[in-house]
C-alpha cells in the first residue's frame, strides 16, 4: 500500500507536434494580415499628404496666424483693459509690423556699409586661393588656370540661349512666388487679426452645435493644444533669443562683419530646431573665414559651439523640452519629414504640428486608459516638486 502511494504520477502525454508545413502556412497567413494592414496604413497616409498638399494654401496661413497669435495674446490680453477687443487686436499686429520693419531699417545700412569691406575680403581671399593653387604642391601655374577660366567662358557661350532661358523662367519662377508670399502673408494678417479678437469665444461658442460629452472633449483639447502651441513658441523664442545675443556678441568681439545680421538670422533659425542653428553657426564661421582668416573663424567656430552646446544640453530641455516633453529623435524626425514634404516652411512648423499631435494622442489614450498618467513626465516632474520640502518646514507630529 505504501508502495503505491510513494509511487511518482504518471508522466503527461506528449503533446502532438505540428507539422513544418502548418508552421509555414501560418506564418505566411500571419505576414499575409500584416502586409495588408500595413498596406491600408500606408494608403492613409499617403492620402493624408495628398489633402495637406491640396488645402495647403488655407492650412499654412492657419498655422502661421495660430503660431503669431500665441506670440502676440499677452500683448492684447493687456491691450484690452483699455481698448475693445478688435481694436487691441489690430494695435498689437500693428506693433508687431513696426517692430519687424524697424529691425529690417536699422539692419539695411549696416550691410550696405560693410559690403565693401566684405568683397574686397573677399577678393583677397580669393587671391590668396590662386596662389595656394598655382603653388606646391598642386603647381597648376597660370597658364592651366587660364585655360580652365577659357573653358568655362566657352561653355557659358556655348550654352547662352539655354541659360537665358533658365534666367527668365527663374524670374517668372520668382515673381509669382513673391506674389503668393504676400498674398500669404496678408491672410495670415487676418487670421492673426480674428484669433486675437474672438479666439478665446470660439470653444464656448462651440457648445451651441456639440453634445455636452463632444463640448467637454472639444474644449479640453481646445486648452491643451492651445498651451502647447503656446509654451512652445514662447520657450522656443527664450531660446533663440539667447542663441542670437550670445553668438552676435561673440562675433562682435571678434570683429566679424555683419554681426547684427547674423545674429538676427540666427534668432529667426533658431525656430527651426538643430537645422536652423547648424546652418546659421556654418554660415557666421563662412564670413569670418572670408573676411578676417582662419585664425578668427576657428574662434566664431568655438562660440557658436559652446552656445550651441549650451542650447542643447540646458536650454532646450528645460525650456522647450519640459514645455513639449518631446524626445530629441522624434524632433529630429518631424524636422527631416516636415522639410522633405514642404521645404523650409514644413521644418519650421514640423515640431509645434508634432506636438499638436502628441497632445492629442495622449489625451485620446488618457481617455481610454484613465488609470494612466495623460503626461508621464509631467506627472514625475509634480511629483518631485511635492516630495520637495522647504528648509524652513517643520514635520507635524503624528497625534496633532
Amino acid at each position: 500500500m505504501s508502495d503505491q502511494q510513494d509511487a511518482p504520477p504518471p508522466a503527461p502525454a506528449p503533446t502532438p507536434r505540428e507539422p513544418a508545413t502548418g508552421v509555414v502556412a501560418r506564418g505566411v497567413t500571419e505576414a499575409s494580415r500584416w502586409s495588408l494592414r500595413l498596406l491600408v496604413l500606408g494608403l492613409g497616409v499617403a492620402a493624408a499628404i495628398w489633402l495637406l498638399g491640396k488645402s495647403w494654401s488655407l492650412l499654412l496661413p492657419l498655422l502661421l496666424a495660430i503660431l503669431l497669435s500665441a506670440i502676440l495674446w499677452p500683448l492684447a490680453h493687456v491691450l484690452r483693459a483699455v481698448l475693445p477687443r478688435a481694436l487691441a487686436a489690430l494695435v498689437a499686429i500693428l506693433l508687431l509690423v513696426a517692430v519687424v520693419v524697424g529691425i529690417f531699417a536699422a539692419l539695411i545700412p549696416n550691410v550696405a556699409n560693410q559690403s565693401g569691406e566684405v568683397a574686397d575680403s573677399a577678393v583677397e581671399g580669393l587671391a590668396q586661393v590662386q596662389q595656394w593653387v598655382t603653388g606646391p604642391p598642386l603647381d597648376l601655374g597660370d597658364d592651366q588656370i587660364g585655360n580652365l577660366v577659357n573653358q568655362g567662358i566657352a561653355e557659358l557661350q556655348t550654352n547662352a540661349q539655354s541659360i537665358a532661358l533658365s534666367v527668365v523662367g527663374g524670374v517668372g519662377t520668382v515673381g509669382a512666388t513673391i506674389g503668393s508670399g504676400v498674398v500669404t502673408f496678408l491672410l495670415v494678417l487676418v487670421l492673426t487679426f480674428f484669433c486675437l479678437s474672438d479666439g478665446d469665444r470660439l470653444l464656448p461658442w462651440s457648445r451651441r452645435w456639440l453634445s455636452a460629452e463632444a463640448h467637454r472633449h472639444t474644449t479640453a483639447l481646445g486648452s491643451r493644444v492651445w498651451a502647447a502651441v503656446r509654451g512652445y513658441i514662447l520657450s522656443q523664442a527664450a531660446v533663440a533669443l539667447v542663441d542670437a545675443v550670445f553668438i552676435g556678441v561673440g562675433m562682435a568681439i571678434v570683429g566679424v562683419p555683419f554681426a547684427l545680421p547674423l545674429a538676427v538670422a540666427i534668432f529667426f533659425a533658431a525656430f527651426i530646431p538643430i537645422v536652423g542653428a547648424v546652418v546659421t553657426g556654418v554660415l557666421a564661421v563662412l564670413v569670418a573665414l572670408v573676411t578676417l582668416g582662419w585664425v578668427q573663424a576657428l574662434v566664431v567656430l568655438g562660440i557658436v559651439l559652446l552656445v550651441q552646446q549650451l542650447e542643447g544640453n540646458v536650454l532646450q530641455p528645460l525650456l522647450v523640452g519640459k514645455s513639449l516633453a518631446l524626445h530629441p529623435a522624434v524632433v529630429i524626425g518631424s524636422v527631416t519629414i516636415g522639410g522633405t514634404l514642404f521645404g523650409i516652411t514644413g521644418a519650421f512648423l514640423a515640431v509645434p504640428v508634432t506636438a499638436i499631435i502628441t497632445v492629442i494622442l495622449r489625451y485620446v489614450h488618457h481617455e481610454l486608459v484613465p488609470d494612466e498618467p495623460e503626461n508621464p513626465q509631467a506627472e514625475a516632474s509634480n511629483k518631485r516638486k511635492r516630495r520637495v520640502r522647504h528648509p524652513e518646514e517643520e514635520p507635524q507630529p503624528a497625534g496633532d
